[in-house]
């Protein structure tokens, strides 16, 4: 078994696989290290929204960003289609984001100025989906803000890599990286493994390398419970979003409804309190969920950074060693991009500086910021 290469990506998610990919892209002798299965840990709970425009407000000065990635699924789409054999499942149709009141419209203003927003009142809102609560007073229709499963994504970027020349170790626990010579060694449960370069991109799980290797950088857990349920009666083309909660249409019938917020927990398994406050916050939207039945629940943990922007970038005194975590709830949306940008800082090649910048691994370091207090 190969164990040197030239490039090793820790951490087989969206993120990781993304990268791998697009490296692989590069003819890089690149390799992807994952402890369970590709997509198996927070990636296979997300919802897979790529919302670049229903998150505008949060996403502030990082929303060229997004907008980039979600416009990179569009070729993504076909090329790894084409590729690989996967299909991303990618459901058009937009997204509605709902308001309740005068205050909540106003405070959706910023996005009403992109030109694939649209403001619906609530006739027209109920036109277009006709089990709307009638207690809106309208909604934003974000027309490009589609989404798609976000395991078949991962899957499609692994397949791609491996189709490219990368190789795939699942079942490959990673505990310890050290510096030797010009070279890291990776040791893992399968032996150790060598390469110059190294990118950690683990999600929540990335802590423990940010302690190996001398930073005072934390991740924590954001716990997002969800449940699927199957819609056999009501015809549904839009994902439904109000107040971070949504409810996602998937091509085989079933709706994807979601999520809890909680902070710091570690446990990746719902609650029933969890799943209470999901299921009420869904008939809020649309009532005649309560008649559906429910299929599967689960939960998911995001990687919460101190200023909610990822840490993507080298480690300030290690050359070689880089780091792409911390995507909270849009490591879905943000792979494509991530993917690029640590393809050309690996390479060398170019990198927007406001983007290396933002996201600067060292950017958190003394900082006095609880991290428990950022409440995106």
């Amino acid at each position: 078994m190969k164990q040197h290469f030239d490039m090793v990506v820790v951490g087989g998610g969206i993120i990781g696989c993304a990268i791998a990919y697009y490296l692989a892209k590069e003819n890089a002798n690149v390799a992807v290290l994952e402890s369970q299965s590709i997509g198996g840990k927070s990636t296979s709970a997300a919802a897979g929204m790529l919302g670049a425009h229903s998150e505008y407000k949060e996403f502030k000065q990082l929303y060229p960003f997004a907008r980039s990635s979600q416009l990179l699924y569009q070729e993504l789409y076909g090329e790894i289609k084409e590729l690989a054999g996967v299909d991303f499942e990618m459901k058009r149709g937009g997204l509605l984001k709902l308001a309740f009141s005068a205050s909540e419209k106003q405070e959706m203003a910023s996005i009403y100025e992109l030109p694939t927003v649209e403001w619906l009142n609530r006739e027209e809102a109920n036109e277009k989906v006709p089990a709307l609560t009638k207690s809106i007073i309208g909604a934003a229709f974000l027309k490009e803000d589609v989404h798609i499963t976000p395991i078949a994504a991962c899957n499609g970027f692994s397949k791609g890599a491996q189709t490219l020349g990368a190789e795939i170790f699942e079942y490959t626990n990673v505990s310890e990286i050290t510096k030797q010579d010009s070279q890291y060694k990776i040791k893992t449960s399968r032996g150790d493994f060598t390469a110059a370069q190294v990118v950690i991109a683990s999600g929540v799980w990335s802590n423990s390398f940010f302690q190996q290797m001398g930073l005072t950088n934390r991740i924590i857990p954001v716990k997002g419970e969800c449940i699927a349920a199957m819609n056999e009666e009501m015809p549904l083309k839009h994902s439904i979003f109000h107040d971070q909660h949504y409810i996602v249409p998937r091509n085989n019938g079933q709706l994807i409804i979601g999520a809890t917020k909680k902070w710091n927990d570690w446990n990746e398994k719902p609650t029933l309190e969890g799943i209470e406050s999901v299921i009420k916050k869904a008939k809020e939207m649309i009532p005649a969920i309560k008649d559906m039945k429910m299929t599967n629940c689960w939960a998911g943990l995001r990687p919460q950074t101190f200023d909610g922007n990822p840490f993507i970038g080298e480690h300030p005194e290690m050359k070689g060693l880089y780091f792409a975590a911390g995507h909270q709830r849009n490591g879905i949306l943000l792979a494509p991009a991530t993917g690029k940008m640590v393809r050309d800082l690996l390479l060398g090649n170019p990198v927007d500086k406001k983007w290396i910048e933002a996201f600067k691994v060292e950017r958190s370091i003394n900082k006095s910021t609880e991290l428990e207090e950022v409440k995106l």
